[in-house]
């Protein structure tokens, strides 16, 4: 071979080896791609279904129901409200009338959570469910 066809050669294996790690990167990146949905967002349809992501709002008051391990309560964005089931220890801080953030997925019609995440302080809560409860509000009208 001359030197020229060793170069291509050199060139298009390394584009084609760059092609292939950009793939699985990106592939790996979107497998683990977790996405924040509102109790509104999930029941106008558009929340994945089959895939995992998160659901936040506040507890509503007078929700929690437990039986063992097995917990269940709504979420609400003041405008829609959803119920979350969740097998496990839910953590210290969760509290009705305080913020959350659930992961899981909808299974026949129903959000599993697989994690269920509070607030921290009296002054947190995550930012999209701050602004999703900020636009419920103002598409309410200001109503609490």
């Amino acid at each position: 071979m001359k030197p020229r066809h060793w170069k291509l050669a050199a060139a298009a294996g390394l584009l084609v080896t760059l092609g292939i790690a950009t793939a699985l990167v990106l592939r790996a990146f979107n497998s683990n791609l977790v996405f924040f949905y509102t109790p509104t967002q999930v029941g106008a349809g558009e929340a994945p279904q089959g895939r995992v992501f998160r659901v936040g709002g506040m507890v509503e008051a007078g929700s929690v129901t437990r039986d063992g391990v097995n917990v269940s309560f709504r979420v609400t964005d003041t405008a829609r409200t959803m119920t979350v089931t969740y097998q496990g220890i839910l953590p210290d801080l969760f509290k009705e009338g305080k913020g959350v953030v659930a992961q899981g997925r909808m299974v026949d019609g129903r959000f599993i959570a697989q994690e269920v995440l509070a607030k921290h302080d009296e002054n947190y809560m995550p930012p999209e469910a701050a602004a999703a409860m900020r636009a419920a509000s103002a598409a309410r009208g200001g109503r609490p």
